[in-house]
């Protein structure tokens, strides 16, 4: 049974923060902060800055130095108990003398698991689970499913007016949305490792998809839905750095024009005349991509609602009008049942600038 008081959770919530920093720097790891604490007071702190590096235990213990011996370790993920990259955080504690160790939640990953808890126990440490668990979650949801379920967690980004319309009835759509929320979808971007989108979308706007904003050191992979092999060779995405990856049918040869251009070409089985998304994202999954950001048009997001893929809805809605025919965000069958519907959770509404930004999770 989990037994904290208001310090622990000041100590987590720092970690919590901690982690954050890494938000788009430790793919395909999860993002980890830790804190050392001893005598109420925080004595050393650290997160997981960038795959490769040392872990978050590792530069807290490092920060606390001696200090660190009988004091209390705040982690927002359980330490790792096998050598990868780095050598095992369990014995980095241990070694440096911790006596108690808070652990926000168990990591899912077959190599991890419960090992680190019990090798810490095993060592005579009281180790505390579930301290800020919902908040850690959060954190490192596409890590998280992409360890218990193999694909990637699915964001779908969309700029709509507040009458449900992306584009007028003529197909114009810049901007929708105003420059505040632009910037804002650069940094969810900049979180993702991947971004996703469809044909139709390359064909109609010939998006850059890459993002343009702060220091990163790497771009998402972008990834088209491209079932007959339609990606012209020339388009945007191709031109500028970063990874690109067409996904087409498996069953049709790659067009030599694409194959020069340096993309990678995944085929894969198509149903219903479409590329089958479940295996795409279980693709991704493979390539240890985390989150997905979906930036697409009514087809796809259609699609990968339908089938129960959609993880979070991210909507950017402007106040504007746009009128009867302009196109919706989601191309879906039509419905005739209410308890047909697909309902949503309201996870945070805010302003960006003069837009109102809307988190949302299918309840599936």
């Amino acid at each position: 049974m989990l037994t904290a008081g208001a310090f622990d959770y000041r100590c987590m919530a720092r970690a919590l923060q901690l982690a954050r920093k890494g938000m788009s720097s430790t793919h395909p790891n999860p993002r980890v902060g830790c804190v050392i604490a001893r005598d109420g007071a925080i004595v050393g702190s650290g997160w997981h800055e960038r795959a490769g590096g040392p872990h978050a235990e590792i530069n807290a213990l490092a920060d606390a130095g001696a200090a660190a011996a009988g004091g209390t370790a705040y982690v927002t993920l359980e330490p790792c108990s096998h050598s990868g990259r780095t050598p095992p955080c369990t014995d980095a504690l241990i070694g440096a003398g911790v006596a108690r160790v808070f652990c926000a939640h168990q990591d899912p990953n077959p190599e991890v698991s419960g090992r680190g808890v019990e090798r810490l126990r095993r060592a005579g440490i009281d180790v505390q689970l579930g301290l800020m668990a919902e908040q850690a979650e959060g954190l490192n949801a596409g890590f998280l499913m992409r360890m218990r379920k193999g694909r990637p967690w699915v964001r779908i980004k969309l700029a709509q007016s507040t009458d449900g319309h992306t584009a007028l009835a003529s197909g114009a759509s810049t901007w929708i949305s105003g420059e505040d929320a632009r910037a804002d979808v650069q940094r969810w971007r900049a979180r993702a490792d991947a971004i996703l989108t469809g044909i139709g979308t390359v064909l109609a706007d010939d998006p850059s998809l890459n993002v343009r904003t702060g220091t990163l050191t790497r771009q998402p992979l972008r990834v088209i839905a491209d079932s007959r092999w339609r990606m012209p060779p020339g388009a945007r995405l191709l031109r500028i750095p970063g990874d690109v990856l067409v996904v087409g049918n498996t069953a049709e040869a790659i067009p030599p024009a694409l194959a020069e251009t340096g993309a990678e070409c995944l085929g894969l089985p198509l149903v219903d005349g479409r590329v089958d998304l479940d295996a795409l994202l279980r693709a991704l999954g493979r390539r240890e991509i985390n989150e997905v950001q979906v930036e697409a048009g009514a087809t796809l997001c259609g699609a990968l609602l339908e089938a129960r893929l959609v993880d979070e809805l991210l909507i950017y809605q402007a106040p504007l009008l746009m009128g009867g025919n302009a196109p919706s965000s989601f191309a879906a069958p039509r419905l005739d049942k209410m308890q047909d519907c697909i309902h949503l959770e309201c996870l945070d509404v805010r302003t960006v600038g003069a837009d109102l930004r809307l988190r949302l999770k299918p309840v599936n």
